[in-house]
């Protein structure tokens, strides 16, 4: 049996002002999408369920919801799976997903981030810090999702339709590296420790190493690199990292 939330639903300030903002809940137990399904709706959420992945990639598409919770252990295609595969459809990548999982060993972290989770939670979690990792990545998907273009000398972030294209050529890279650059490109000319990236991009509940953002870090660079556009992606020596057109700041990359 898997390890359920810990409930404290009475103990929950109802907010009904706030935007329905529409969550969907996938997990095979009935009880556990129950319990969560009634802490959200207390926090104002409309919510939708689903009990497998096929049933709930059917719901993404017809209901387009605001936020996937979605566990780790479902029947047939796992909840990784589902992930990579809503990551890698433009129509579907820029819904942010938090997994819900027993599993909370660093590997599995990291890959539910590498495949496009946006926060991880293990069970058994309290109904309060789920609603507060709901709204934290609610806020920063918003800020990233922005409908106005992003363009830097030839480079530019399509926040509508999810594409980046370097001098009209299009760029490939992954939805974390796609964060990444909009975070860089909308904060140009600046410093910022992997602890304020961590907060900006990944959010700070999330459990992230430093190794783990140098590696995002590479992989950014290695996209944009066929066109020139790694030289802006520049490693600030004793504080993280910055984006600038400066290239002569260049000298500072590893």
């Amino acid at each position: 049996m898997k390890p359920a939330c810990n409930a404290s639903v009475t103990s929950l300030t109802v907010n009904r002002h706030m935007k329905n903002e529409r969550i969907l809940i996938v997990d095979d137990e009935a009880a556990i999408r129950e319990m969560i399904s009634i802490a959200l709706d207390l926090a104002g959420f409309d919510c939708i369920e689903a009990e497998d992945a096929l049933q709930a990639h059917h719901l993404v598409v017809d209901e387009r919801p605001a936020l996937i919770l979605l566990d780790w252990m479902l029947p047939g295609m796992t909840g990784i799976e589902l992930a990579r595969r809503l990551k890698r459809d433009e129509n579907t990548s820029e819904i942010p997903i938090i997994m819900l999982t027993a599993r909370g060993e660093e590997d599995n972290k990291i890959q539910g981030l590498d495949a496009g989770a946006d926060d991880y939670i293990t069970k058994p979690f309290s109904t309060r810090e789920l609603i507060s990792r709901i709204k934290a990545v609610l806020r920063r998907s918003s800020a990233l999702n922005q409908e106005k273009s992003i363009e830097v000398a030839g480079l530019k972030l399509d926040p509508v339709s999810h594409r980046i294209t370097a001098n009209d050529k299009p760029v490939e890279m992954g939805p974390t590296e796609y964060r990444l650059l909009a975070f860089f490109m909308s904060h140009p000319e600046r410093a910022y420790t992997r602890t304020q990236m961590l907060d900006q991009v990944w959010g700070g509940n999330v459990y992230v190493e430093d190794r783990t953002i140098d590696v995002h870090i590479r992989r950014l660079r290695k996209a944009l690199e066929p066109f020139n556009f790694d030289r802006f992606i520049q490693t600030v020596r004793g504080t993280g990292y910055r984006f600038s057109t400066q290239v002569e700041d260049r000298a500072e990359m590893p």
